[in-house]
């Protein structure tokens, strides 16, 4: 995962393996949250902000920043006000390069694009990589597969397979035949980023005949609703619907780890490969010298761990969330990548880069 990097330069690319070595677990702060607080986000120093936050971007990230949001709220008496859309990461960068809002939620880094729209716009930014989530693959309950290989997956998702692989049976001749309903991410959404690149082999390429949305609910209804339906959902979303719908184990070939679940403990082992991926706050340097921006992102970050776990998501290590805190205090902006998501990098790896 990416930490804060240098000017309005960046890239895109979200890494996989959580932070370090397999079997890395995450554990609260060393010596508890005191040692990573500052007076900043002290009960007498929240009591004592005010303002108004703006926030916009990934729906996959959103239920983090919601629930972050909301305690953080409650912390300062209700004298912060912090509304959080959720219009996808591509929406959220929109009007992050406009200037229109103090933070983007993103579910992968920021591209070049964006990047090049920032510096127009005199705007810097913090890249603050917050937790892992696990992209998971969602069928119907009433669905027999236990698990699925992702050279299946590119074999449903495509551009050449768009009008040609259209039932179950086209992808194996094991499987039924039966009508295959697809489901997945907007085009505004950095999961569809994240998910063409893991599974396709390259960011945004897909067919384009599923149904699409930036809304994660609307994908699960979707699912619900349909026996031959297949889709991806951020792992928080099904936790929420298990009975609703099914997530399959994914083999990927290019390791030797077999079909695995998508669980935290997976993910945090490294082994839930290659849907693994982190996700990002994006803070305008400009805003985070406001008091009540900088004492957010402080307690987003001195909080995370026991906050990330509440919605069923998955935090980084105590030693992360400490390097990650450092570098927003040190105010370093930009990003540590270079315009495309990567796949199966630790963020321990990532960490150590200077950003740019």
């Amino acid at each position: 995962m990416a930490v804060a990097a240098t000017g309005c330069g960046g890239s895109a690319g979200p890494t996989t393996a959580p932070g370090g070595a397999a079997g890395t677990k995450a554990t609260a702060p060393a010596g508890g949250e005191s040692e990573l607080a500052s007076d900043l986000v002290s009960p007498e120093g929240l009591k004592k902000l005010s303002g108004k936050i703006q926030i916009d971007g990934s729906s996959s990230l959103f239920p983090v920043t919601e629930v972050v949001g909301e305690d953080f709220q409650g912390a300062t008496g209700k004298n912060v006000n912090v509304p959080i859309a959720h219009a996808g990461t591509g929406g959220g960068f929109k009007r992050f390069v406009r200037g229109e809002i103090d933070i983007c939620n993103a579910s992968r880094p920021i591209t070049t694009k964006e990047r090049e729209g920032c510096a127009e716009a005199g705007i810097e930014f913090i890249e603050l990589p917050v937790c892992f989530d696990a992209l998971t693959i969602a069928v119907h309950p009433s669905n027999p597969l236990k698990s699925i290989t992702v050279e299946q997956l590119k074999a449903m998702w495509s551009p050449e397979s768009e009008g040609k692989v259209l039932k179950w049976n086209e992808v194996s001749g094991e499987w039924p035949d039966l009508p295959l309903r697809l489901f997945g991410a907007g085009s505004d959404s950095g999961t569809f980023d994240y998910f063409t690149e893991a599974v396709v082999g390259k960011a945004r390429s897909s067919r384009t005949d599923y149904t699409a949305s930036e809304d994660d609910n609307a994908l699960v209804q979707g699912i619900q609703g349909d026996k031959g339906a297949l889709g991806y959902i951020p792992f928080a979303y099904y936790t929420e619907n298990t009975t609703k719908v099914k997530a399959l184990a994914v083999d990927w070939e290019k390791d030797e780890e077999g079909a695995i679940d998508p669980t935290l403990e997976n993910v945090l082992a490294a082994k839930y490969n290659p849907l693994s991926r982190p996700l990002f706050l994006y803070v305008n340097r400009k805003s985070a010298e406001r008091p009540e921006v900088r004492a957010f992102v402080e307690y987003y970050l001195v909080k995370a761990t026991e906050l990330v776990q509440e919605v069923k998501y998955m935090p980084l290590t105590s030693a992360d969330y400490a390097l990650v805190l450092e570098r927003f205090r040190a105010n370093k902006t930009g990003s540590a990548f270079d315009g495309k998501p990567e796949v199966g990098v630790a963020l321990s790896e990532v960490l150590k880069r200077e950003p740019k």
